[in-house]
């Protein structure tokens, strides 16, 4: 049985931040079960609201069915109860089904259901594709509203009122007006994480559309300072944000958006500074040069 309700999990997912660790890989890209158990004991150990195993950041898209029901299981194993663990739903309806149920074998306590892959849909499909991984588990699920699967505000009324397991829209868009007609036609029915790469970037912008939390992929690496950040947002200290911004955000955005797919590689160049290695990440994407991985060293070193 789930240690939350579905509306429980809401509660706690939007009370504070939120962490997506990496999934850590040997040398020759198998995954590393003894280090990624290290890693998650560590951010564990701060106060997050929830840790979500194998998504975008943990390079859940390079994993087997197989090997994601392993990390789900060595995440809920790992951090035993201390915070929640969601775990991911993806690929097409059949797909995202098979994993939502093997994830509430594996013990986790809610679902992010990632965009369906290679495929154009309109609404109505949309509306049936999450409904029907909302009805495959008693787990709460988050929906990611992304890519090719974003969903407009008749679409997530319509899933709020048919399933009563969707808990929460996850952002990775930042479409103002459909943000705006989003949360004044739910209110606060659902949990509203931002999800955009790099999300402190527009976190305090978007805390006033009710998106009381974010993903944040930076907590992997420097997570006193992620949480430090949170804390100005939720204070609305714009001081504090913009020259956090400064400082970091935006040299960090700089190395980044040099290359397609930095927004997840950066993560582990980042724990490779801070000497707490991950492996390299799986291609498709690649690993920082050795350059940019001394810039963000150095910058890194600046707020530590």
């Amino acid at each position: 049985m789930p240690r939350y309700s579905p509306q429980e999990l809401a509660t706690q997912l939007k009370s504070g931040l939120l962490s997506f660790p990496v999934t850590h890989f040997t040398q020759d890209l198998e995954f590393d079960e003894a280090g990624y158990r290290e890693h998650l004991a560590w951010l564990s150990s701060y106060p997050v609201a929830g840790l979500f195993a194998a998504g975008g950041t943990g390079e859940g898209f390079s994993l087997t069915a197989e090997e994601i029901d392993r990390v789900v299981r060595v995440a809920v194993s790992e951090v035993n109860g201390k915070v929640p663990v969601m775990a991911p739903a993806t690929g097409g309806t059949a797909s995202a089904v098979a994993q939502a149920r093997a994830a509430e074998a594996a013990g986790a306590d809610g679902i992010l259901l990632m965009p369906p892959y290679l495929t154009e849909a309109g609404q109505e499909g949309l509306v049936e594709h999450v409904s029907a991984v909302c009805r495959a588990s008693g787990l709460g699920v988050i929906v990611y509203s992304r890519a090719n699967a974003v969903l407009n505000d008749r679409s997530v009324a319509a899933l709020a009122e048919r399933n009563e397991t969707l808990i929460g829209f996850k952002d990775g868009v930042g479409n103002i007006e459909n943000l705006t007609r989003i949360y004044a036609s739910v209110g606060d029915r659902l949990a509203y994480i931002g999800g955009l790469p790099t999300a402190e970037t527009f976190a305090l912008p978007l805390l006033q559309l009710g998106m009381s939390t974010y993903s944040s992929a930076i907590f992997n690496f420097v997570p006193q300072y992620a949480l430090d950040f949170y804390a100005d947002v939720r204070a609305q200290d714009r001081e504090a944000v913009y020259r956090r911004i400064r400082e970091f955000v935006l040299p960090y955005l700089d190395i980044r958006d040099r290359t397609k797919g930095y927004a997840v590689s950066i993560i582990k160049a980042g724990l490779a500074a801070v000497g707490r290695p991950a492996g390299p990440v799986r291609p498709p994407l690649s690993d920082l040069k050795d350059g940019e991985l001394a810039e963000l060293t150095a910058l890194i070193n600046k707020i530590s």
